[in-house]
Formats: structure tokens, C-alpha cells, sequence
């Protein structure tokens, strides 16, 4: 499914990463105070019912600590918005946090994928109502030959994950330069048996959309990052957003990332992980933006600017006879405790949290990186829950 071939250009990263880990008590993650101030900025704009800026000013308070090292908001809607930035760069420098920094969007990059379907399927290149094997047929089995587009989209395909390099954060850590095979992980997922009958169920997975990528492909003969960068990152100017390829680095200016590993000593070692290969996740989480690219790309798909009607719907509407589907295609469906009903789509690489989100009218939205010691957790990163119930604060 994967290939333990490093290219020289990841043969050079594993000799040049000098910082592989950081064996802190969890208390030393207190930064001096001018690394880790908090840097705000309140654009003026249409006056109105702007967000809580103190609420939003307490949820970044304290950063670095033991949850996260940085975090990168922005939020916007009706009235003024807001920017803030706080934590540091890297721990070693304890220098404070770049307020522009790209990162690893992860799971983001599924709405972006989403949208080049849909904009394929309203140029009449795709139906989103057929299966998938149909466009594939030499990489979707007869097992699978009743999963159509939208399945795919919206994860009631029944098509189960492919093997992983692992089941703990070591065993990824040992693989993280490994190269994969996108028709090597297809072919073994389609292998196995369905998790369950097409369109019955539910089942959030990767694999959905690295078929999807693949299908980008075979429709417009051209790779699926040159699809994504002509119908999306280029008409909207979103030119410190790209796909990293084979190259473990992130380019530009950017704050680490870090694992909180727990020691046998009862320490905890926080141990870089911002050199990452990403080629297992490709068109399911392998974008690397920032929160200023990501908030052009809400705004514009929520306008109906990326993808027309009426196939922008699919993006706003659950799988009918689901029970408890909240997963649309390339977002999923969120209500707070006060009813406000948010589309959203979040992202988790390792050392990275991101999300999306906005009601559907946009008078509210939120865009943030979140440097969580603990990215693949279960649950929220509690600064992520803090700086979300802050933002949406009516």
C-alpha cells in the first residue's frame, strides 16, 4: 500500500531535521511573555455586530501551553473583524508566532476537492448520480460497483480505509518520509469488503477522496494540483496556498508543530513534527494554506463564487435516510448549544488543527490554525473549543 523509497529530496530532510524533539517538563512551555503576547488586529469595516473581542482574546491566553504552541485566528461576518495570533514560532527560540504563517490545512483540503467535482459535474463531465466505476472502472472493483459520485462526496460509500503506517503516533513518526501509492491504497480498501451497503450509512474516511482525486484526474487529463490551482487557488488569489507533492517541508514562513509524547519519567517530550510527508493523504488533507487564504475560500464558495447552483447545494444539504449523516459533501453540518446551524470542515495533521467555518448567511465565520500538541486526539483541541465558542458568541 505504501513505498519505503525516500527520494533524495527526503533523504536530505531526515539528515537536516536538527530538532527532532524537545524533552520538556510540561510546565516549561510557559515562553517569556513578549514571545508569547498576543498580536490583535480589528480591521474597521461595516459597523455591526462584530465579534466578542475580549471573548476571543481570553481563548489565546496563556499560549504556548500544554494543549497548543500557536494559534492563528481570524473571524469575520456582519461587522468588524477580527485577526489574532499568539504562541511562538518554535519552542527552542520561544520567538512569537508568525501572524501570516502557512501551515498544514489537513481535512480543509476536502472542501476544496468537493468543489472541483461539483464545478465538473455542473460543466456536465460528471454525474454526480452514477458510480464512480463508470469513470474508473480499472480502479473501482465490481465489489464496489454500485458506490456513485455523491457517495463518495458525502462518505456513504461503505468503502473501507486502506491500511495505514501504524496504529500509534511512533509507528507514524518512524514512516513519516514514506512514499504512497494512491492506486496501491484504492486497490486495497476496494480489496476488502464493504463496511456497509452504499448510501445506508455513514463513515468519514480519507479514502473517499483520494478516489475522488484520482477521478479529477481521469476526467480532465491533468494532475489533480493543476485542477485544484486553476478552478480554485488561482481565480481567488489564494497565492500561499499549494500542495507540497513529495516534499516533507513546508515552504515559506511558518510556525512548528509539535507531539506531546509522554516520557517514562514522567516527563513530557514535545517533539517537532513539522516535517511530515504527506503523500498518504493527498486530495483528502495534504493542502497547505493560511488563515487568510482559507477565509477568501469560505467566503467565495459560500457566495456561490467557486461553485455554481445548483450543485453548491450538495454542499449544504445531508444524505437523505442516513441516520445521524452530519457530513455533506466537503463539509458537515454543526448546531450550537443555541441553535445557530454552522458548515464547517475541520483539518488535523500532525502538529496542525485547522477549521473552517461559517453559518450559511456569513454573517459569522471563523478560520484558525491551532499548533495542537495532541492534533490527532480524540475530542477538540481544547484552545480550538475555546477560540469557536468564542467566535460564535451572539
Amino acid at each position: 500500500m505504501h513505498m519505503r523509497m525516500r527520494s533524495p529530496a527526503r533523504a536530505a530532510a531526515l539528515a537536516t531535521v536538527l530538532t527532532l524533539g524537545l524533552a520538556l517538563p510540561a510546565g516549561a512551555l510557559a515562553a517569556p511573555a513578549s514571545a508569547a503576547s498576543l498580536s490583535v488586529s480589528t480591521p474597521a469595516t461595516a459597523r455591526g455586530s462584530g465579534p466578542d473581542a475580549e471573548a476571543l482574546r481570553a481563548a489565546l491566553a496563556g499560549l504556548p501551553d500544554a494543549d497548543a504552541t500557536a494559534a492563528l485566528v481570524r473571524v469575520g461576518g456582519t461587522g468588524d473583524g477580527w485577526r489574532g495570533s499568539a504562541g511562538v514560532h518554535d519552542l527552542a527560540s520561544g520567538r512569537a508566532a508568525e501572524p501570516d504563517a502557512r501551515f498544514r490545512a489537513g481535512s480543509t483540503t476536502k472542501a476544496v476537492t468537493a468543489a472541483v467535482v461539483l464545478q465538473l459535474a455542473a460543466e456536465g463531465e460528471v454525474d454526480l448520480g452514477r458510480p464512480a466505476r463508470r469513470y474508473l472502472p480499472d480502479l473501482v472493483p465490481r465489489t464496489y460497483e454500485h458506490v456513485t459520485v455523491r457517495q463518495l462526496l458525502n462518505h456513504t460509500s461503505g468503502i473501507p480505509a486502506a491500511d495505514g503506517t501504524g496504529t500509534t503516533f511512533e509507528e507514524w513518526y518512524a514512516h513519516r518520509f514514506d512514499l504512497h501509492s494512491l492506486r496501491e491504497m484504492v486497490a486495497d480498501a476496494t480489496a476488502r469488503k464493504p463496511e456497509f451497503a452504499p448510501g445506508t450509512e455513514q463513515h468519514y474516511l480519507n479514502i473517499n477522496y483520494t478516489v475522488l482525486g484520482l477521478l479529477i484526474e481521469r476526467i480532465t487529463g491533468h494532475s489533480y494540483e493543476q485542477e485544484t490551482a486553476r478552478r480554485v487557488f488561482a481565480p481567488l488569489g489564494m497565492r500561499n496556498t499549494c500542495f507540497p507533492g513529495t516534499d516533507p517541508d513546508i515552504r515559506g514562513p511558518h510556525n512548528h508543530g509539535y507531539q506531546a509524547v509522554a516520557g517514562a519519567d514522567g516527563t513530557t517530550e514535545y517533539r517537532d513534527v513539522t516535517v511530515w510527508g504527506t503523500t498518504d493523504s493527498w486530495a483528502a488533507g495534504a493542502m497547505i494554506s493560511t488563515t487568510a487564504d482559507l477565509e477568501r475560500f469560505l467566503i467565495a464558495l459560500f457566495r456561490g463564487r467557486v461553485v455554481p447552483q445548483p450543485q453548491l447545494t450538495e454542499m449544504f444539504t445531508l444524505p437523505a435516510g442516513v441516520p445521524g449523516a452530519t457530513m455533506s459533501a466537503g463539509l458537515q453540518r454543526y448546531v450550537t448549544p443555541d441553535g445557530t446551524e454552522l458548515w464547517l470542515k475541520s483539518g488535523g495533521r500532525w502538529g496542525y488543527n485547522s477549521v473552517i467555518a461559517a453559518t450559511r448567511d456569513l454573517s459569522r465565520t471563523l478560520v484558525y490554525s491551532v499548533n495542537s500538541t495532541d492534533a490527532k486526539g480524540q475530542g477538540m483541541n481544547p484552545v480550538g473549543a475555546r477560540i469557536a465558542q468564542a467566535a460564535f458568541i451572539r
